[in-house]
């Protein structure tokens, strides 16, 4: 009888430790860690490393709502400009270097070695509702996250501002538009300084709005006394410059475009603290697919227009897209916040500088100044790392540079897209490691034949 009870006691025992174990393994992940035990997102998580382990060379990738494969029902490669083959390991030898769109894939490197931070598997249930529990169409916590970025980066002040989130940056330009023209004594006249981002006009044209009309230059408006509505966007696209407004007249209301406001493209001289200030995630983060922007206002009756037209547009942005967003601000701001836009700086700032070189040796072709400026986000002077080369032909007989790229298999985009004359050209240095890499190949060869005919 005692042996049995001390071989029952023994047995007791052994499960209880064996359980402790268990439970441990799979609850607790280090000390003070509670990690939840995994369930439903199991096939969804183990569907996406699936997708994301097929190997497209590094010169491509497949995703979980691309092309299917017929022969076995997974996801293809979809490969980077000039690659091609099953695996994205063929490069095309005469393809042209593609460098017309803003796409902000230099940054997608970032984010896969912080996959895990970053990453997000939505619940088949997640926020089915119109609204959020206090009836907006905005996450609070997404606000929050927000408006700590920019506190760390000092680029604008968002205390006693309201926000509005919109489809990118495109969506809240049109609104605040809108807004501002609204209950005039007699129409705007919608200016931005030449060269300028060409959504402006195509917005303002597509619209057709009986309470604005698009005008072109500012400096055709700079001293009117008219109504005025002016898009200052600073940094500048395509140039890289930071601007202020041109028109000053007592009826002036200027739009500040900050998209490229951000330590990784412009130095930040001082903190923003206009009355309308738009910036967008595609600038930030890469994410330009997420289509999240954001705007601060500063007075009340244009924020509560803003907020109807995007209301009225479509009822908020989608909460996949804010619950993305969230979670790359969180990664964002781990630790001191500063891992992405010391990386993305030294890219762009290694970018700018390899353009630059280049272009110092060529007589044919100049690109824009930017002066280095103190940094109040580094906590230094420091150089420039635009988003964009904006190239001018300086010969007589180049009147159009777009043109003249594109006989060198450099395919830009034309400066009368921004209001500017053909000589110039704008070259996009976001996109992706192998777009960059062959651009710099092209404008080698292009400055190097430069070179060889005029040493005859």
């Amino acid at each position: 009888m005692g042996s049995s009870y001390c071989w029952l006691s023994l047995l007791l025992l052994s499960s209880a430790i064996l359980n402790i174990y268990f439970v441990s393994n799979s609850y607790i992940e280090g000390k003070g860690k509670v990690k939840v035990k995994v369930g439903w997102s199991e096939e969804a998580a183990a569907k996406a490393e699936e997708v994301a382990s097929i190997n497209c060379s590094n010169h491509g990738r497949a995703y979980l709502d691309g092309v299917i494969s017929e022969e076995d029902g997974k996801p293809v490669c979809e490969c980077n400009t000039c690659y091609g083959g099953s695996d994205c390991s063929l490069l095309s030898p005469n393809c042209a270097a593609n460098a017309d769109s803003g796409d902000p894939l230099f940054l997608e490197p970032f984010w896969m070695q912080h996959a895990a931070s970053s990453g997000v598997v939505v619940a088949g249930w997640h926020r089915m509702s119109y609204v959020f529990p206090d009836s907006t169409y905005i996450s609070q916590q997404l606000e929050t996250h927000i408006r700590l970025i920019h506190r760390l980066t000092r680029n604008a002040l968002t205390h006693g501002k309201r926000i509005i989130f919109g489809g990118g940056s495109t969506q809240l330009l049109n609104a605040a538009l809108y807004a501002l023209s609204a209950n005039l004594s007699s129409p705007a006249s919608v200016v931005a300084a030449v060269p300028f981002y060409p959504l402006y006009k195509q917005q303002a044209d597509f619209f057709q709005n009986n309470n604005y009309k698009f005008q072109g230059d500012a400096w055709l408006m700079r001293n009117s006394n008219s109504n005025v509505i002016e898009f200052v966007t600073s940094p500048n696209n395509p140039d890289g410059n930071l601007r202020e407004p041109v028109c000053k007249g007592p009826s002036a209301r200027p739009i500040y475009d900050h998209a490229y406001y951000w330590p990784h493209f412009s130095a930040i001289p001082s903190p923003s603290d206009e009355d309308i200030m738009i910036f967008t995630m595609s600038k930030l983060t890469g994410h330009a697919g997420s289509r999240l922007g954001w705007a601060f206002v500063k007075d009340e009756e244009i924020y509560t227009k803003m907020q109807m037209y995007i209301t009225v547009a479509e009822m908020g942005i989608s909460r996949e897209a804010q619950v993305r967003a969230l979670q790359l601000m969180k990664t964002i701001l781990h630790g001191d916040g500063k891992d992405l836009f010391n990386y993305a700086f030294e890219k762009m700032s290694d970018r700018w500088g390899k353009v630059r070189q280049i272009f110092s040796k060529s007589k044919r072709f100049s690109i824009q100044e930017i002066p280095p400026l103190y940094c109040n986000f580094f906590e230094r002077v420091r150089g420039a790392s635009p988003g964009y080369a904006w190239v001018k032909c300086e010969r007589e007989e180049d009147i159009d540079c777009s043109g003249v790229l594109l006989a060198a298999n450099i395919i830009g985009r034309e400066g009368s897209r921004f209001n500017s004359d053909d000589r110039h050209v704008r070259l996009s240095l976001l996109k992706s490691n192998d777009d960059f890499n062959l651009l710099i190949n092209r404008l080698h060869k292009l400055v190097d034949q430069e070179q060889a005919v005029s040493s005859f």
